[in-house]
């Protein structure tokens, strides 16, 4: 039996009515590729001419079309995004709870068939690690964890107390939960969710996603949605860059995000941008994106929504980051360490998700951001401050 008909026995969740599930069913991969492929001069005039971009807008500015207008997009994005955040870049680090997984994953250093040592911290070593991260001067983290029924709510519940009393905000990407336990988790301190849909183009999906619960993409496709009923304050989303064409890849995204935004209005957003990376076991990207062409990808998000919160890990290069700040990034990874155990000294064994490109001390990336003109935010947003929801 070949690999992709194997693929396809893989068990499917229904599709649910009214998220984004039963949206997608309707889309045509083909027809959303026409939508950037059938661009043309007029049709990128007429986007950097408008205040409020539609998808038809947001598939111009990321068409090869827009390639000679990048620099008026740049403009246009650092000038939206300062009317909306000011001359601020808020700084955060990750936190890798567990590289244990029960997923194969063709692009994840974490996948179960890699033979690699792996590490769930216990109470003692996650104090180790919140001293280190805090000794750096960092106040937001990422919580992640490779997927696994053994690193689950229970797991979450007995961790998220201890973590919290030591940040002010408290981002997770790990497995997709039902709505009951993300509203669990916020009344313990959760307060973003990201969950990241690698690619919105189905066959595709499942050709990188060969055993485990990620193997549902209806059941991934439709987290935010939950997390959106849950009432969670900040909703990520992001594809990984490479898997497929890219550019149809994010005008699904921006669908997403629109179908979202009128659902669970009452929450942000943000937009992650990473692209495959070396790993243990990794694969050649199908579809490169260029640094040229990622910078147009960033100026044309910011121009189809000026509040939209941007993200930039250290995936990318520090002459890249150095060079975004003034992108129309809100957010940025720093001095990362992607393994279990990571920050500690005495921790150093576990394998990481994948290679950083930027290394640098987050003292020195302060420093680089400070030097472009821009304020460096420790602390994301006061929980005070958080609204209620009905």
């Amino acid at each position: 039996m070949s690999a992709l008909k194997r693929l396809h026995i893989c068990p499917q969740s229904p599709e649910v009515e009214g998220q984004f599930s039963s949206v997608l069913a309707s889309q045509s991969w083909q027809q959303t590729a026409l939508l950037h492929e059938s661009i043309n001069e007029q049709d990128v005039k007429v986007a950097l001419a408008k205040k409020r971009l539609d998808i038809k807008d947001f598939a111009a500015l990321i068409s090869p079309a827009a390639e000679p207008y990048l620099m008026q997009m740049l403009a246009k994005s650092e000038q939206l995004t300062q009317q909306r955040f000011g001359n601020t870049v808020s700084l955060f680090a990750p936190l890798y709870l567990s590289n244990t997984c029960a997923n194969e994953c063709t692009y994840c250093g974490f996948s179960m068939s890699n033979a690699i040592k792996r590490l769930t911290l216990n109470e003692g070593q996650l104090a180790k690690e919140i001293a280190a991260i805090k000794g750096k001067g960092f106040d937001s983290i990422l919580l992640v964890t490779g997927e696994t029924n053994k690193v689950s709510m229970p797991y979450f519940e007995r961790m998220i107390p201890l973590i919290k009393p030591h940040f002010s905000q408290l981002s997770m990407e790990v497995q997709p939960l039902e709505a009951e336990e993300y509203k669990t988790l916020q009344g313990i301190g959760l307060d973003a969710v990201l969950v990241y849909q690698e690619t919105y183009r189905r066959q595709t999906y499942l050709e990188h996603h060969l055993r485990g619960n990620k193997s549902d993409f209806n059941y991934r496709l439709d987290a935010p949605d939950r997390i959106g009923q849950a009432g969670i304050h900040k909703i990520g989303l992001g594809v990984l860059l490479g898997l497929e064409d890219w550019r149809t890849d994010s005008i699904m995204m921006a669908k997403h995000l629109r179908h979202l935004q009128k659902r669970y209005w009452r929450s942000r957003f943000s937009v992650a941008f990473p692209r495959i990376r070396p790993c243990e076991g990794g694969i050649v990207p199908k579809s490169v994106i260029s640094d040229r062409q990622l910078v147009q990808l960033i100026a044309a998000w910011r121009l189809f929504d000026a509040d939209l919160e941007m993200s930039l890990s250290t995936r990318e290069s520090a002459e890249f980051r150095n060079h975004a700040v003034r992108m129309g990034f809100t957010t940025m990874s720093a001095e990362s360490k992607t393994q279990p155990g990571g920050y500690a000294e005495d921790a150093q064994q576990a394998l990481e998700q994948f290679e950083i490109s930027d290394e640098r001390p987050v003292g020195e990336i302060a420093n680089m951001i400070r030097q472009q003109g821009r304020e460096v935010i420790w602390k994301d947003w006061d929980p005070s401050l958080s609204h209620t929801h009905s």
